[in-house]
């Protein structure tokens, strides 16, 4: 060791004895292998789709997102996206919240149960490889028990057609009133989560987990560990106490943990981030805010 190395060293354990510096575990030094996707509806950018998927390709992200049913013209969309070299990774049910597969009237259900088949379908026609859905709602009209019961029989009716064309349903956690307590404390577990996930039984169906949407309720890096190999995807946002949902790490959420948490799960799939969009200058913030938080990144 050098001499003005051997005092750089000196120095860095001296402060670090004192707690003024904060040392990172070892594994930290290496990113996580995370490919870092947008949704596509955050992109406002008055451009064709062939020209957003460049720019986006061009900012450094690895894939996107689109909604289904209806959103983006599928076609357009795979030719921007061959051209492009930028993958559509899966798409997001468009119409899960107001057409519910939890609804008490079984004609609604039912539009429900053809709209996560239409997804399935334009999911697959994309080259995507999943459909994130909300499940149910809990309200008025339908409590926790029955939003459980009828949203697992829909969502069964849909699997022969996820496993005939490869496609994973994945369930968000998000603020439904459904499988968490609303009323409840803010270190509430998964618990209920892996339940339903188990319940239905299926390969096909998994966990798209939003690291954001349950801070409020939860610590997020507990929760990637309850639900450990169950996650297939990742949705990336923030939020605090005192602003609600934010930018990527000016939140509460602990990243550090999120990131041990993803390390000790094996976890090597999507992120996409679901935050306030905007142009390419926006875009590329998201991107490297992403790169910091969720991987590590220096």
């Amino acid at each position: 060791m050098t001499l003005i190395h051997r005092r750089q060293f000196l120095q860095s354990a001296a402060l670090a004895s004192l707690g003024l510096v904060k040392t990172l575990p070892a594994q930290e030094s290496h990113p996580l292998p995370i490919k870092l996707a947008l949704k596509f509806q955050m992109v406002k950018y008055h451009a064709d789709l062939a020209q957003s998927f460049a720019m986006l390709r061009g900012l450094g992200y690895d894939g996107v997102e689109l909604d289904s049913p209806g959103a983006q013209n599928k076609t357009e969309a795979l030719a921007a996206s061959k051209s492009s070299g930028l993958p559509i990774h899966g798409v997001v049910d468009s119409i899960h919240w107001r057409t519910r597969l939890s609804d008490p009237d079984e004609a609604v259900r039912e539009k429900a149960l053809q709209g996560l088949r239409t997804a399935i379908r334009e999911s697959k026609q994309v080259g995507g490889t999943s459909v994130l859905l909300v499940p149910a709602v809990v309200d008025q009209t339908t409590t926790h028990d029955e939003a459980w019961q009828r949203s697992i029989e829909q969502i069964r009716k849909a699997l022969p057609l996820a496993k005939e064309l490869q496609i994973h349903i994945l369930i968000e956690n998000v603020w439904n009133q459904f499988l968490y307590d609303p009323k409840g404390s803010d270190n509430q577990d998964a618990k209920l989560l892996c339940q339903y996930i188990d319940e239905i039984g299926s390969p096909w169906v998994g966990s798209y987990f939003d690291i954001g949407n349950h801070q409020k309720f939860g610590k997020p890096a507990d929760w990637i560990r309850q639900l450990g190999k169950r996650i297939v995807k990742l949705d990336c946002k923030d939020w605090s106490a005192k602003g609600g949902f934010g930018k990527i790490g000016e939140g509460d959420v602990d990243w550090i943990d999120v990131r041990a948490a993803l390390r000790e799960i094996g976890y090597q799939g999507w992120a996409t981030a679901e935050v306030a969009g905007g142009g390419p200058d926006v875009c590329k913030q998201i991107l490297e805010q992403m790169r910091k938080h969720l991987l590590g990144m220096a």
